[in-house]
């Protein structure tokens, strides 16, 4: 018998999708990053050194990291729940302030007196009424020590969080709030069965039993130690490996211009980039992914048909510069207006 869940939708049943993600609750631990972007004109060749001198136009702060993924359920429309670590820094304090504006609760967040909030600078420079282009971008970093009070008070936070909502995402940038205790706390406390997505840097394997995870190519690829197959029925082996290594029920791989690639234990199904390989942008186009793939889930989306929409969310958003999100009439135009014959799609048995 076929599996339902491999059923490829219909359009009317997409925008059904994006129509319920209205108001769900996502819950997201996650490593929480300030996006600082600097833009200016050039002046002229400084004196002191073989330097470009800019003239400043704009300095912007932007979610990044886990936050984008924040952003991006918030910007669909839906609930976001976060919880996470800032600092008591011009970054944090940046941070809580968006997120207040927009009405995302605050509540999830510990803030660490001394802590220097995750930052990453971006100096762009152009003509004044030209695009600008990324000069340099430097990194303010600065990983958690070990607080056993603190993780306690996150994961209690977690906890009050998980209890609102169905579906959770772990959004780990290496930075020291998102632990592997977390799945635990999730599997008692979300709603429902509950489902658990995990996007991490460095250590996927580390959280083991989540129901997903969303590598890129590259991070799967560390996991399989080579490369991905060209061949469907290879690639679809490849990805029961991962499957089994991750103990998740399926694997959402996103491969650049080569779109995205959905695995379960049934096999695997393959979708084309959305729109054009042609790219504007790539920054935080991940956590758009994982952002979209959970509000659809908790509207009630198979993983296929969360994957169809994250793809499409994906697409829009590499086409913008800086971090960037999506609306909900972006992602239903998107729906909409998309050439390629949904009933295309296939599944490869592993």
């Amino acid at each position: 018998m076929p599996d339902p869940s491999h059923a490829v939708p219909t359009r009317s049943r997409l925008l059904e999708i994006v129509d319920a993600m209205a108001g769900q609750p996502v819950v997201l631990l996650a490593d929480l990053v300030a996006d600082r972007f600097i833009t200016g004109v050039p002046k002229r060749i400084s004196r002191e050194a073989p330097v470009l001198i800019l003239s400043l136009e704009s300095e912007t702060l932007i979610p990044g990291g886990g936050a984008n993924a924040v952003a991006n359920v918030h910007a669909l429309g839906g609930r976001p729940l976060p919880v996470g670590v800032v600092g008591d820094d011009a970054s944090g304090r940046g941070l809580v302030e968006l997120f207040r504006d927009r009405g995302i609760a605050t509540d999830g967040l510990v803030e660490i007196p001394g802590y220097r909030t995750p930052t990453k600078t971006r100096i762009l420079g152009g003509g004044r009424h030209a695009i600008k282009q990324q000069i340099v971008r430097y990194d303010a970093e600065q990983p958690l020590p070990p607080d056993p009070g603190r993780d306690a008070e996150v994961l209690r936070r977690l906890e009050a969080a998980a209890a609102e909502a169905p579906v959770a995402v772990l959004s780990d940038y290496g930075y020291g709030a998102v632990e592997p205790a977390a799945l635990a706390v999730l599997r008692q406390s979300l709603k429902g069965a509950g489902t658990v997505l995990c996007d991490s840097r460095y250590r996927l394997r580390d959280f083991s039993g989540m129901d997903a995870g969303t590598p890129n190519e590259e991070e799967a690829e560390g996991l399989l130690g080579g490369p991905l197959a060209e061949d469907g029925v290879a690639l679809a082996a490849q990805g029961r490996r991962l499957l089994d290594g991750l103990e998740a029920r399926f694997l959402l791989v996103t491969r650049g211009s080569r779109g995205m690639a959905l695995f379960d234990e049934g096999g695997l199904c393959q979708l084309p980039v959305h729109g054009t390989d042609q790219v504007a942008d790539v920054t935080g186009a991940g956590d758009t992914v994982i952002g979209t793939f959970a509000l659809a889930v908790a509207a009630g989306a198979t993983p296929l048909e969360a994957t169809l929409l994250a793809n499409y969310a994906g697409g829009i958003v590499v086409m913008k510069l800086g971090t960037a999100t999506l609306d909900r009439d972006e992602l239903i135009h998107a729906v909409n207006t998309d050439a390629r014959p949904l009933e295309e799609l296939r599944w490869v048995r592993s």
